[in-house]
């Protein structure tokens, strides 16, 4: 995208902003008071006029700048905390209300997509979509076997569009890093290039089929949460086809109510919902506004459109996990020692002074519910800590932090009191115990129990080959000087114990391998148990006798 195609979008956008007397409400706001005057300055505001609702003009404005402009005004439409009742209204319309284009062309990308006519795919077929959103709309239809699905379709010519959008950003971004001390930290263009991968692979229907599938068999058999089924015969990358749902759209408040659901309960298990996908499964729902989300009659969630999906690494996983128990605790010292030893606060930062900052922004918000809590405010401050001790945005999170301040947005309206703190703390030290200590330790031996039973018959063979090596000088080890003369000194300060602790741990580690082989084991050995017991006796006694009984 050339400097001067850019430049020709700036001022699009600012005709645009100028046509809905957005440049108004910009110069009305305390960022621009002290030139506030300009506006009295500007031609077009000299003649009277009565325009829309200020939250008619943003939508209408936001929809006129295309899809990306769209997906953040979906995003601010569920903070009701930052944004004016009227403002949030009007925008929770760009969720599933954008304006759809005309059904001739829908019917034409359907078509060129099989190969067949409409009359040939589907018994029946609505030709106007009963949902349009900023990257594709959705008909409903019949199959020849008398099931009920929707059509879901991608908007026509809409890369060359976000391309664009993305590019202007990217300067953006570029300017932020080059001309603001805080741009570094901010790390703007991996952001925007993680939120570029994000939206063009949201293009690709396919894709999405894929992650609904999988989301759906994560919660095979849950009670919490339904994902509608796919039918993979007739998806392609620009037509995704899908069971059809019934259910009330979770911003119906009024409806939940009548149909009697518990919306304490079913704020508790949106929480739930999410921190299983993150934290058991890795793999969250990452667009969970309203519009995304309905509730059945019972009271369950049903999930639709799986285009964003996140995901963590582990390190990213036990990260979190400590960081949110560590903030429930509130142990501020382990957050920031935490913060430290990740890598993302410089090494050199004083620990005291970190945790006296950090204690600062997150005290005030514990004990208290969901509707005095706002998470918008939170980032802010923790932003402004973060400029301080020059702690780095990660990028891999952004999705991850989208998705939360989606979840505030919809417990806030669902039930303000919500503690949110209280529903998501056991969860999490459930977690941590999985991964951490007796259950992680049994969990990953039985888990990698037939990668033993495998390699232990060759274990003696082994063994063998390198004794034999040994005594014939062909054993090679290839060690540093100076790792060398550590080790010399190490075994010549305690070669006794450390010999007497590699067997006490070489037998209590066979009688584990053991003892978790069960069913394999009782097949190759009499009285497994006893075998177990002993070995594992042996082994503790031997490392008992071991231990270093001289600090020094």
């Amino acid at each position: 995208m050339s400097a001067l195609t850019q430049f020709f979008r700036f001022l699009y956008i600012g005709w645009v902003l100028v046509r809905y007397r957005l440049d108004i409400l910009l110069l009305a706001s305390p960022l621009f008071k002290p030139i506030s005057w300009v506006q009295h300055a500007l031609p077009w505001n000299w003649i009277p006029r009565k325009p829309a609702s200020r939250g008619t003009r943003i939508r209408m404005a936001l929809e006129e700048l295309g899809p990306i402009f769209v997906k953040f005004g979906q995003i601010i439409s569920t903070r009701r905390d930052l944004i004016p009742d009227d403002i949030a209204n009007e925008l929770t319309k760009l969720q599933d209300q954008v304006p759809p284009f005309p059904d001739s062309v829908s019917r034409k990308l359907i078509e060129s997509a099989y190969g067949e006519s409409i009359e040939k795919l589907f018994a029946s077929f609505e030709a106007t979509p009963f949902a349009s959103a900023s990257i594709a709309q959705v008909h409903g239809a019949v199959l020849h076997s008398g099931e009920e699905v929707i059509v879901k379709v991608v908007r026509p010519n809409l890369l060359p569009t976000i391309q664009r959008d993305i590019n202007l950003l990217y300067t953006i971004a570029t300017g932020i890093e080059r001309h603001w001390s805080a741009g570094k930290q901010l790390r703007a263009v991996e952001v925007v290039a993680e939120f570029e991968k994000t939206i063009i692979d949201e293009l690709d229907l396919m894709r999405e089929a894929a992650n609904a599938s999988q989301l759906r068999r994560n919660f095979s058999g849950s009670n919490l949460i339904y994902v509608p089924e796919i039918h993979w015969k007739f998806s392609r990358k620009s037509v995704l086809v899908m069971e059809r749902i019934s259910g009330t759209p979770i911003s119906d408040i009024e409806t939940l109510k009548k149909h009697n659901i518990n919306l304490q309960q079913l704020a508790e298990h949106g929480v739930e919902i999410f921190f299983t996908q993150v934290f058991r499964d890795s793999f969250f729902h990452a667009d969970m506004h309203p519009g995304n989300i309905f509730v059945s009659d019972v009271g369950r969630y049903i999930a639709v459109d799986f285009g964003i999906m996140g995901s963590l690494n582990e390190s990213d996983q036990r990260y979190l996990a400590e960081n949110f128990l560590a903030f429930f605790n509130r142990d501020y010292r382990r957050v920031a020692q935490l913060h430290i030893d990740s890598g993302w606060v410089d090494k050199d930062t004083r620990v005291d002074e970190f945790e006296a900052a950090i204690r600062t922004v997150l005290e005030p918000i514990f004990d208290k519910p969901i509707k005095d809590i706002s998470f918008g405010q939170l980032l802010l401050r923790l932003f402004q800590v973060a400029r301080r001790f020059n702690m780095e945005v990660q990028p891999q999170l952004v999705l991850l932090q989208k998705t939360l301040l989606n979840i505030e947005g919809l417990g806030r309206q669902l039930y303000p009191e919500l503690d949110l703190w209280k529903t998501a703390k056991p969860f999490l030290e459930r977690w941590m115990s999985e991964q951490i200590g007796p259950r992680s330790f049994l969990k990953h031996l039985k888990e990698n129990a037939p990668m033993w039973a495998e390699r232990l018959p060759k274990l003696p063979n082994l063994i063998f080959d390198v004794i034999d090596q040994a005594k014939s000088g062909n054993l090679k080890v290839t060690l540093s000087e100076e790792s060398l003369k550590t080790i010399q000194q190490q075994l010549k300060r305690s070669s006794r114990r450390n010999y007497a602790a590699i067997l006490g741990t070489g037998l209590f580690l066979s009688a584990s391998i053991i003892f978790a082989l069960d069913g394999y084991a009782k097949t190759m050995l009499w009285n497994v148990p006893y075998i177990s017991w002993m070995l594992g006796s042996v082994g503790i006694a031997i490392l008992l006798a071991a231990w270093p009984r001289d600090p020094k």
